[in-house]
Formats: structure tokens, sequence, C-alpha cells
């Protein structure tokens, strides 16, 4: 029974001024057998309002001045007596000072009522003893209409349960009982009329305010469930963690080799294992003796403020659990010791794996001093090389002991922990990322938290003299175990060298593609996983001798690059990384040098997508002026080819139509984009300033960009990542997924549609049939599409060109940055089509033996046809007038003066002030039977020699060739390239 009931049942509650029969107030509904219950009373005030007056507020007596023993404000009547009304039907109230005024009821007979009531103010009580005044007749006065107005309906002798006149009201249409509710005592002026129920009552509150209401005690009591739960999980997890008494016993686990496995002979097989990573050798060092200055290298490489912090960083491990590791976990030394020693983690999930190792984290940091964790760290983390902690990477790095080492090799050794694999025989100034990053970023990031060590901190770190003063030491060199273990006898070199670039290739795919699965090098150098790649043998043979058909080049620091890759696929079948895996950077998936005109297909397939058809005339008059450039943009022929269209630009690579070209375009950002959408690394776009030069190729790329964005030509416009790890598995079997796996099964990304590809191809086939690249046709006829390419000063020579099967490019560049020169070719005859054009062919007659020949779609030709050609100068006579026969042609015989701009004005200070004499008998430069003739029968057409004497290659071959102009503000992977002077006046 709710209180309001209860009350009621007992016949009206108690008030707090006087005892049960004390007076009460008349101003309520009427009880059974008793007067009116009276409302709630306001205090007397002067104004009418709660008054200030001491004495609570008492309620009426009765008229008989009895007081009611029971019910709310009203005597019991007596048994068959009938309630008394007031004469007229409604009750009288006395208006005294300070009483509030009663408000009008809506209809006349209420607003006559609470007209009578209102004057002076609502009456707050009467004097004692007086009894309350009823109108003559003894009735309440309802309104008009109401059929109870003639006296109302008769109750039962004797108290009534409230229940029963609450539901008596309900039928009548009266309003139930509820404090605060307008009844005849209450707020309400006029008669009779019982509370509205809480339940009845509108609730104008806020809807925040009612939602809250309602809602905090649920979220109470589900908050402290999950806080009983998380502390119970809490304990349980912590108890089931590992402690320091089985760091010994894991410590002493057998590691396990990766293997790394050519491509199967059947699509689904598993191919023979190429090498393993070798075994991963470990000695324990005691604290003491490893030097401070070791130490405080380490920290400052990985965690400069482990003195002072938790065994957990919390911000970046809840960052690694809630995007799954693909933001970085922000792990400690603590953390990393607990993931090295307890190698079971690396084959859960990340969630799962990161919530044990915190709890591991948390329990050895609170059993283990900081000097134990570091032991243990420093003994247990992968350096690379084979060394799994401090001492054997001491040996490995230096060939000394650990208690050798200066400060200098032990920051290095703090540096290598991020990227292991990467840095094992990485050199200064090699071109890659590696090498920038570790000379620069990496080691200035080293060299500053040394001195804020020592800044918070004297007893740690190094003074700012001593830390800016530490220079990158060098090293021993290194040749991986694995590829010797699996070399073959007889050929023990060049195996060795191939199956160490295959190590690395290998090592640097996992970290860059599994980073969701976070794999660190020395889970793939300990744990025992399976690789099964692309990689075919034979085709990786054949990308190594297929640069055999080059003569020997001056000068001892090559680098060749070749890498080949399915189109329809992705995958990479082969790549030739160099001829020295301890010393060379890898040439074809590493190294970069500037892309020359091999960049043009890029801006033709930017240009066909904006809407500029194939068939566009364009300005090729050499030499040319652009707006934003310091120079003139010439030809490498230095001829006029005005005008031109897109298909005659592309297959003569004419550089001033393509400049033009790229300043027509929406934006020339729009061009890197393409490049990128297509397969080049957005890093290469950064490698240069971006301007209208970046049509004759500015950036410097790798040979796996290019070939796998000439990929996405040969796959009609749909670009699938490059990659050659098609599964990889850990020890127990288990799939590991990359990060691009759904990208790669759903068959890529459209990066351009398929008739802007289709119409650019058709283009690029014209530079092998008939412009630049003729020498990459192949002899069994089928189609071919590319491009040729050639930097300012022959600093790198293109030729990347695709069939419907496979795209494979060729870059040629020296580790020095100086130009290209060959025996019997100087540098001024260095070009694509002369160079890398023939190592192409060399290989892809061995790749496509036995291949079905496909064709290329036809053209789209999309877009519209445009005029950008300046329109001819009127001639007076052109058809009268003869030209005379010239008596030299500048195709047929070069003059005995070095072309402008070919070799004998470099600005790269190289002088090359050899140039060639003129032949005495008069050769087609534009011949392609007269290029690499030597020690060879002549083509067809060139007649016989002579006296068996072998013919000379041609040194001339501006016809069908380009250059690209010098570069400004490069950056410093091109610092060298940034003046050279093909193509400057």
């Amino acid at each position: 029974m709710s209180t309001e009931r209860r009350r009621s049942a007992d016949g009206g509650r108690r008030r707090a001024e006087g005892p049960g029969d004390g007076p009460r107030g008349q101003g309520g509904r009427r009880r059974a057998d008793g007067p009116p219950s009276g409302g709630r009373r306001r205090a007397e005030s002067d104004d009418g309002f709660w008054g200030d007056s001491p004495e609570p507020p008492q309620r009426r007596r009765s008229p008989s001045g009895d007081a009611s023993p029971e019910g709310r404000g009203g005597r019991r009547r007596a048994e068959g007596e009938r309630p008394r009304r007031p004469e007229g039907g409604q009750r009288r109230r006395q208006p005294e000072d300070g009483d509030r005024p009663r408000r009008r009821r809506p209809d006349a007979a209420g607003g006559a009522a609470a007209g009578a009531a209102m004057e002076g103010g609502r009456q707050r009580r009467r004097p004692e003893g007086e009894p309350g005044r009823r109108p003559e007749g003894g009735q309440r006065r309802r309104p008009d209409g109401d059929p109870r107005a003639a006296g109302g309906r008769r109750r039962a002798d004797g108290p009534r349960d409230p229940r029963d006149r609450e539901h008596a009201a309900r039928s009548e249409g009266r309003r139930g009982p509820a404090r605060g509710g307008r009844g005849s005592g209450g707020r309400g002026g006029g008669g009779g009329g019982r509370r509205r129920s809480r339940q009845e009552e509108p609730d104008d509150r806020p809807w925040i305010k009612r939602f809250l209401s309602k809602a905090w005690k649920p979220a109470l009591v589900v908050c402290g469930l999950m806080i009983i739960g998380g502390v119970a999980a809490f304990a349980i997890l912590y108890a089931m963690a590992p402690n320091e008494k089985e760091l010994d016993a894991a410590a002493e686990q057998d590691f396990s080799a990766t293997q790394i496995r050519w491509a199967p002979e059947e699509e689904g097989g598993e191919g023979e294992v190429a090498l393993t990573t070798g075994e991963v050798q470990r000695i324990k060092v005691q604290y003491d003796d490893i030097p401070p200055e070791v130490i405080e290298g380490v920290l400052a490489a990985e965690q400069p403020t482990f003195y002072t912090d938790p065994g957990i960083n919390i911000v970046g491990t809840l960052r690694g659990v809630v995007f799954g590791g693909t933001r970085g976990g922000g792990s400690t030394i603590t953390q990393q010791m607990a993931r090295n020693y307890y190698s079971d983690l690396s084959s859960e999930q990340t969630i799962t794996r990161k919530i044990r190792e915190i709890f591991i984290a948390i329990k050895l940091d609170q059993q283990l001093t900081s000097e134990e964790i570091l032991e243990t760290y420093l003994n247990t983390i992968y350096f690379g090389r084979g060394a799994s902690g401090i001492e054997m990477a001491a040996q490995a790095y230096f060939g000394k002991s650990v208690d050798e080492l200066d400060a200098a090799e032990g920051a290095f050794l703090g540096v290598i922990i991020q990227q292991p694999s990467n840095f094992e025989t990485v050199q200064e100034g090699d071109g890659s990322y590696a090498s920038t990053y570790l000379y620069g970023e990496r080691w200035e990031y080293v060299q500053n938290h040394l001195v804020e060590m020592h800044e918070a901190d004297p007893d740690h770190g190094l003074p700012p003299e001593r830390a800016n003063a530490l220079e990158v030491p060098e090293r021993i060199p290194y040749a991986p175990e694995g590829a010797e273990e699996e070399a073959v006898e007889g050929d023990e070199e060049t195996d060795t060298t191939k199956l160490g670039y295959v190590r690395q290739a290998v090592m640097n795919e996992i970290s860059q593609r599994y980073t969701q699965a976070e794999i660190s090098d020395q889970d793939i150098a300990t744990q025992g996983y399976q690789v099964q790649t692309s990689l075919d043998p034979a085709l990786m043979d054949a990308a190594e001798d297929a640069f055999d058909v080059l003569p020997a080049a001056n000068g001892d620091d090559l680098m060749e690059g070749l890498t080949a890759i399915r189109p329809d696929t992705g995958e990479i079948v082969a790549f030739h990384g160099g001829d020295d895996v301890v010393t060379d950077l890898d040439n074809s998936l590493l190294h970069r040098t500037q892309a020359g005109s091999s960049y043009k297909p890029y801006v033709l397939a930017t240009a066909l997508e904006q809407g500029i058809g194939l068939r566009t005339q364009l300005d090729g008059s050499s030499p040319q002026e652009f707006p934003g450039l310091a120079s003139p943009v010439n030809n490498s022929d230095m001829a006029d080819h005005t005008p031109v269209d897109l298909i005659e630009s592309t297959a003569d690579s004419v550089n001033t139509s393509y400049v033009d070209l790229a300043t027509r375009v929406a934006n020339l950002q729009d061009i890197d984009d393409t490049a990128v959408a297509m397969g080049v690394d957005p890093e290469q776009v950064t490698t240069s300033e971006r301007g209208p030069l970046i049509a004759l190729g500015t950036h410097s790329v790798s040979t796996l960009d290019q070939a796998s964005g000439y990929a996405t030509f040969a796959n009609e416009g749909r670009h699938i990542p490059s990659h050659m790890i098609i599964e990889l598995r850990t020890a127990d079997g288990r799939v590991v997924p990359p990060d691009d796996k759904t990208l790669i099964e759903s068959g890529g990304e459209q990066a351009i549609p398929a008739d802007v590809a289709a119409d650019a191809t058709f283009a690029m086939r014209a530079v092998v049939e008939g412009g630049g690249g003729r020498d990459a046709a192949l002899d069994d006829g089928r189609p071919v599409a590319g491009k040729t390419g050639t930097s300012s000063g022959a600093v790198s020579a293109w030729f990347v060109g695709y069939t419907p099967q496979l795209s494979t490019a060729v870059g040629l560049s020296r580790f020095s940055n100086e130009g290209l020169e060959f025996e019997g070719r100087q540098n001024n005859a260095v070009y694509g089509g002369t160079t890398s054009a023939l190592v192409w062919k060399e290989f892809m007659e061995t790749a496509t033996e036995g291949m079905e020949v496909q064709d290329f779609p036809p053209p789209a030709y999309v877009g519209e046809d445009k005029n950008f050609a300046p329109s001819p100068s009127p001639s007076p006579t052109p058809s009268d007038t003869p030209e005379p026969t010239p008596t030299e042609s500048p195709t047929d015989e070069p003059t005995g003066e070095c072309p402008p701009g070919n070799g004998n004005g470099n600005d790269n200070g190289q002088g090359n002030a050899d140039c060639p004499e003129t032949p005495e008998e008069t050769v087609d430069p534009c011949d392609p039977w007269t290029l690499g003739c030597e020690d060879e029968p002549p083509g067809p057409g060139e007649g016989d020699p002579g006296d068996g004497e072998t013919c000379e290659p041609t040194l001339w071959d501006e016809c069908d060739e380009e250059e690209t102009p010098p570069v400004e503000n490069q950056g410093s992977q091109n610092s060298q390239r940034t003046t050279l002077g093909r193509n400057e006046d």
C-alpha cells in the first residue's frame, strides 16, 4: 500500500503542529463521516504567499469544534448522519489578510464560487474554535451542467476505503489523490476533486533529466558489475601470466629458421626450398659486462625514459589494441622482453597477444629490477645478421666482444633494433631509403635523446658535445648465412649472391605487408615460418644473365636493375639484386634513380583521362620556353617537331611537346597521383620538386616501381599491388593473411579507365614498332609496348616494356651518380634505347618462351582531338620556289663538332671533352641495324663491311632518344644530378 493510501486509510496524515485530535483545516474533500479533508495548506503571509509567521499552519476545526479522531481534516460523522453542505451548495471561505487568492474556475458556477473566496487572498487558517461556514442549504455548489450539482452522490455510512474512493473518482471522471494535486483544499480553488496520481501528472522536465532519472540506477548496476568483473579478470590474467622463474627456461628454447621456397611448378603446389634464414646464435652476458655507453645508446633509441616509466605504455598499448596493431603499439622495453621470451605470443591474434603481453609485462615489472630487465632484454633482442643478444651483435657487426664497444657502436646497435633486416648491409650514400633514414633522421634521433637523458639526469646519456660528435661507425662485411648454406656446388658465388638478395627481399616484404600481424624480424629469424614465393629460379638466372649483352662498363660501380611482374596477379617472378649482396644495395627493389622519359606515360594517361585525345596537336619545336622554367627545353635531336600528336610525341619522345602537355592537364599533382595509383611508391614523387619537368622524369624511381606501373597498363588499367610472397604460414601451419589480402583477391583497383590504358598502350607500341625503342622488339613478333628513358648526362638509362602477360623494367645507373659509359660507347652515345632495351629483349626472349602470343586491346581514342600547335607562318610562294637540295643532312652524317649538349659541355664537373670523330663512311644513325653490331654479322641491307672487319656501333642516336633536362632542388637522393647539361644551351 502506498504512503498516500495508507494515510487515507488511517484517517488522514498527522500534522506536526498538534495531536491527532487537535484543530484541523477544512479545505479538502469530504471524508466519510467527517468534515472535508484538507489539502496542503500554505503558511499565512501578509502578502498573500508563504508568510514569515513562526507558527506552523494548522487545519481548521470542524464546525462543532471537535477534533476528528480519524480522517484527513474533518470529524467523523455519526452513523446515519448526512453530510452538511453550506447554503447555496458551496463552501464559503472567510478571506484573511495574507491569504492567497483563489483561482477562478473555468465555468460560471466555479467563477462565482471563486470570487467569493479570493478577496484578500486565500484563507490559510481560521481562529481556533470557529466552525467552518457552509452556504445555505448545506451543499457545495457544483458547476452548471454537472450531474452532481444537486448535492452530489450519497455516500455510504461509515468510513470508506480510500482505494474505493479513488476508483469511484476515476469512474466519475474525477482526479485521484496525489500530493500537490488540486483538491478542494489545495492550490486550485473551487470545490472537490481528488489529487492526480504521480503517474498521471505531466512531466515537463527536459528529456535528458527524465532519461537520467530512470537510467542512473541500471547504469550504476552495470558499472558495478563491470568493475567487479574487471577486477576478477585482472586477477585471473595476472595469476596466469608467467613469472620471472620461467624466464631462464624460456630463454633456452630452440629456435627454428624460416624456410623460403621458390614458386611451385604447379598452381597450388609447394615449391622447393630456396634457402633458410640461417641459425640464430645467442651468447648470454651479465649486466656488469655491458659498458654503460652501450646501455645508454640502446635506451636512447628505444626508451629514453625507461628508468621512470612503468612497465607498460598505456596510451601506446591501447592504441595497438583498438586499431589492431595498424597504428603501432608503443611497446616498452619490458613489453618487448616479454614478447621475445614468450614466443608463443606471435602466433596469436593481435588483441589477444597484446592483452597477454600487458599482463606479462606488469608482472615482470613488479618482480624484476630495472637492471635485471635490461640484462634480460639485451640478451634476447634480435639485432639482425643472425645475432640474438648484444654479445653476438657486437661480433656480427664489429668483430669484437660487447665489453670492447664504444659509445658510437653502442648507439648503432640501439638504432638497428627497430629495423634489423633493413640495416644489415646498408651503406652510406647508396641511394636507398634505409641509408637515408639511418644516416639522417634515425641517427639524429638517438643523438638528441642522449642529450635529453643527460639533461634530465647527469648519470645517464651524454653531454651535448659528446653526443653530437658521434658518427655512424664502420661495420665488417656480412654474407647471409642462409645463402651460403644453400649454395650450389660449382656456382657458389652466384647462388650465394642471388639467394642473399632473396632473403633480404622476403624479410623486407614481410615487415611491410604483414604489419597487422606484427611479425618482427626476430620472429622471422627464429619462429620457423614457411614462406611461399612467386620467384621463378630460372627467370632469376635469366635476369642476371641478360646484362651480359652489354659491353663492359667503364667503372666498377654499375648498378643493374631488372624486375618482372605478372600484370594479372601482381606477382614478382624475377628480379636482379646485384653482384655482391654484402656491399651492393638491391639494384631492383630498393635502388632508385631518375626515371627520364620513362615517366612520360603517366603524363599521357593523365591527359587522356582528362579528355585530351591521342590525335591532339602539340608544339614540338625546340628550344621552347615555358612559364616557371629558368631555361628553355630542348629536344634530344635539337629538331623541331611541329605540329606533333601524342602518338608521335611518345614514339619519338619529343621533350617539348610533353612538357607542353604537362602544363595543360588540370594540375601537375594529377600526374603524380596517376603514377602512384598505378604502382609507383608514394615516396618517389617527393624526390624532386614538382614542376613541368616531371614530364621528363625528374623523379627517382626503382625498377620495381616502373614494372608495377606499366603492369597496370597491361592489365587494362587495374592495379594489383606487387608482391613476391603468395603465402606465409606459421610453424604450426596457420596461414597469416597480409594487409592487402582483400585487395589482391578482388583483382586490384581500377587506377585508370580501361580505354585510357588501351590508348596509352597503342602510343607505346609505336615506340617499339618504329620509335626509339625498336631494339626491344621480340623475335617472335608478339606485340610489345614500352618506353625508353635517359636522364641528362646519361646518369640513368631505362627501358620499360610489357606484353599482355609480363611487365619488365630495366634500369642502369652508377653508384657514384656519374654518367654511364661502356667500352666502345661513350657517355654521349648511351641511351635507354641502345642499352637497357637490349637487356630487356634478352630477358624477355627467355621469359616468353612457350608463352601464348596475345594481342593488346585496340585503341579507343578517348577524349577530344584538340589543336595546341601554333599556326604556321605564311610562306610567300610555298609551292613555286623549291628548296635547294642540302649538301649535308643532319640525320645522315654527324658534323665534325660535338652536337650541343651531348657531352662536351656538361655542368656536372665531368668535363667530357672526348668528342667522337666523324665516321668516314656515310651511315644512317637512325638505322637500328647500325647499333651494337660489333662482333656481329651485318644486318639486312647493310652490305658487307669488307675485309672481315666488324662494323662499329653508331655513336649518335639523337633521332630516336630523348634526354632529361637539369633538375633543381631535387633533394638528397638526386643532389648530384641537378646540373646535367645535355639539354641545356
